[in-house]
């Protein structure tokens, strides 16, 4: 059930988009085996063997993930192309030493990560909260089994741990989603609802035949729900978890007593238990086929039949992984009863999978690249017209990646400047900036303030010469997905309100600096918190911000949004080396809310504020928005325009600013 779940969700079957909870359904089962096994050892004999334990979970779990990591790392190489490759080899680092989980919670607080395509040793996640929780719970157990005499007081400590694990997962679901789903701290509660049920296993057997029955099929009923109720968009895990854990729950609970009357009569059939006997080789295969298979046959997407069909071939690989590499390492006589083999043999292969990333990452893959371009940087600075010499860049298409990129296109994607380095663009969740974040001439009189969220952090590289040069002191104030304007927006199907808590303290900061130059900007993608017309909401908004700033001698320009690509356009450019054309697109479909922009632009009229549109700086006046001009990458990936492309453009920005404002910044536009 758990893993036929994952498998169907992650293949795109439609109405089973909640199938991600059969993780959670193995993770309660997981408890519950585990712990029994512990505890009948310890009825057994009287003690619990830490390194007979370790050296069986080594044995049972390291044969195939080691062989499945090496296979996704060739796969990978062969077929994910050299953009994401290095990342790909972390993973892979990460996922053999059980710790990819917590690289993945860091990793999903990264806003500028939020379109990075999914790592083929995503799912290692799981395995590895599971034996994170591993490594504390058997000693617990064993110190509560010396401490408690009577079984039920074992519950104790189980209870504090799995309490204390739920609450939170419940704030951390509210503050930071990817660590509450990633988090071990956070999961830890679902292994321990099955380790409770364990403390009381010998007792299952006395519910009522017809209680039991009804008692499993409501546990499988309420997973059933939860795998076509919940989707992407459900705040998981949070309350929401509790469904399938307490269904997981229930089915094992009922399973004991039920006899033929329960759910176990469906999932004792024999196509269930064979499925069931392959789940773990068979998790294991089938997430990176069903990204690496349609990338191998040319598939521009991960979506439709191939990433069923991938998926299913995994149930073959599965089988021979079983019979192949997993029991005939596992029951091998050489690591029976001997359990400082079955760590040595562990710690080996653990080793081997980390040592085959490392060397992988010292051999990417190559891209085919084309003839070198003029540099962008030298074309633009060197031009007694640096506008001229854009336009003439721009209209010059570029179809295959210069072999002089100006950035690699690994840097691109990755490099970031130091408004982010520095910890002065705040995350989703942090709203007070601990950094006075104050670049250019430090010691000058005239102050320029950048204001806005991450596309106003995306003009950083050619403000900061621009400051310097001019002697302008430049204040970073950035939080991502934060718009100036004065709304509510949503985040997370909540309101954003850290967003509108750091919008009213940012902005009495900036009348307190009384700048000369307030610059602001924001991605026009958002949406109201509460529905009704997001243009209108969204100028009126944009107009109480412009009114609080423009006091005395402060005047305010709006940069507009820059045009988007059509995709991940690093991404795309990776994946069409020698067809960038495919990559581009028109500039009449590049923005993504057209009426947000009239209403930003209406609002700026009504307050007499001074608006730059920087599309003429990225697409060329026959329409086209390249994604490479000369020997540079103009984004660096869904809708953030590249350092490097920026740093080339600081003619260009220099020359509009100074016409509309002087370089003592005391020149008024509208004047």
């Amino acid at each position: 059930m758990a893993v036929l779940l994952v498998v169907l969700s992650h293949s795109g079957v439609p109405r089973l988009a909640g199938g991600y909870i059969g993780v959670d359904v193995f993770f309660v089962i997981s408890g519950f085996l585990i712990t029994s096994l512990m505890l009948r050892e310890w009825g057994r004999d009287g003690r619990i063997a830490l390194g007979r334990f370790y050296a069986r979970r080594a044995l049972r779990l390291l044969p195939a993930s080691t062989l499945i990591v090496v296979a996704t790392l060739v796969g990978s190489w062969l077929y994910l192309g050299p953009l994401r490759f290095a990342e790909y080899t972390k993973d892979a680092i990460a996922s053999s030493w059980y710790v990819i989980n917590l690289r993945l919670a860091d990793a999903g607080t990264d806003y500028l990560n939020a379109d990075v395509p999914p790592s083929p040793f995503q799912h290692f996640w799981s395995l590895a909260v599971e034996e994170q929780f591993y490594l504390i719970w058997p000693i617990v157990l064993i110190v509560s089994l010396k401490l408690f005499r009577r079984r039920a007081l074992l519950a104790i400590p189980l209870l504090a741990l799995a309490t204390a694990s739920f609450v939170l997962n419940i704030n951390l679901t509210e503050t930071s989603p990817s660590w509450a789903y990633f988090g071990s701290h956070a999961r830890i509660w679902e292994l321990a609802a099955g380790a409770l049920l364990t403390l009381v296993a010998d007792r299952l057997d006395d519910i009522p035949r017809l209680a039991a029955a009804a008692l499993s099929w409501a546990g499988l009923a309420a997973i059933g729900y939860a795998a076509v109720a919940f989707d992407e968009g459900t705040r998981f895990p949070g309350y929401n978890a509790v469904i399938p854990v307490a269904g997981a729950t229930a089915v094992l609970a009922g399973g004991a007593a039920a006899s033929r009357y329960g759910a176990g009569a469906v999932l004792s059939l024999r196509p269930a238990v064979w499925v069931g006997g392959l789940s773990y080789a068979w998790y294991l295969w089938h997430w990176p086929l069903i990204l690496i298979v349609p990338a191998a046959v040319g598939s521009g997407q991960h979506d439709g039949p191939l990433r069923l069909i991938a998926a299913l071939g995994g149930l073959v690989l599965a089988w021979l992984t079983l019979h192949l590499v997993e029991n005939p390492m596992r029951f091998h006589r050489a690591f029976k009863a001997r359990a400082r083999r079955g760590l040595s043999l562990g710690v080996s292969l653990s080793a081997t999978a980390a040592a085959a990333a490392l060397i992988a990452a010292q051999f990417p893959p190559t891209l085919a690249e084309g003839a070198p371009k003029q540099s962008t940087r030298e074309t633009i600075a060197r031009a007694s017209d640096p506008r001229a010499a854009l336009v003439e860049l721009l209209e010059q298409r570029v179809e295959k990646l210069p072999s002089n990129l100006e950035m690699s296109l690994r840097n691109v994607a990755y490099h970031k400047s130091e408004v982010y380095t520095d910890g002065c663009a705040l995350g989703m969740n942090e709203e007070v900036q601990k950094q006075p974040c104050l670049y250019g001439d430090t010691t000058a009189d005239r102050t320029v303030v950048l204001f806005g969220d991450s596309h106003v952090a995306q003009w950083f590289p050619a403000l900061q010469p621009i400051a310097l040069k001019h002697h302008w002191r430049l204040y970073s104030f950035t939080k991502s997905a934060c718009k100036i304007s004065e709304i509510t927006i949503e985040y997370n199907d909540r309101p954003y309100s850290t967003c509108d808590n750091w919008r009213a303290a940012t902005i009495k900061k900036v009348r307190g600096l009384n700048p000369e130059l307030v610059i602001t900007s924001n991605s026009n993608v958002a949406k109201v918190y509460g529905g009704g017309d997001t243009a209108a909401a969204w100028g009126e908004g944009q107009a109480r911000t412009y009114r609080q700033l423009q006091q005395g001698r402060t005047q305010v320009v709006t940069l507009l949004d820059n045009p988007w690509p059509k995709n991940n356009a690093a991404d795309c450019a990776a994946e069409h080396p020698t067809n960038l054309s495919s990559c581009e697109r028109d500039r009449s479909g590049a923005d993504p809310q057209p009426e947000v922009t009239e209403a930003i632009r209406a609002a700026a009229a009504a307050e007499d504020v001074t608006v730059i549109n920087p599309y003429d700086w990225v697409c060329a006046p026959s329409g086209n928005c390249p994604v490479v001009v000369g020997n540079t990458m103009v984004y660096r990936d869904y809708g953030h325009l590249a350092d490097s492309y920026v740093e080339a453009l600081v003619p260009v920005v220099e020359e509009e600013l100074l016409r509309l404002f002087g370089a003592d910044l005391s020149r008024h536009p509208g004047a």
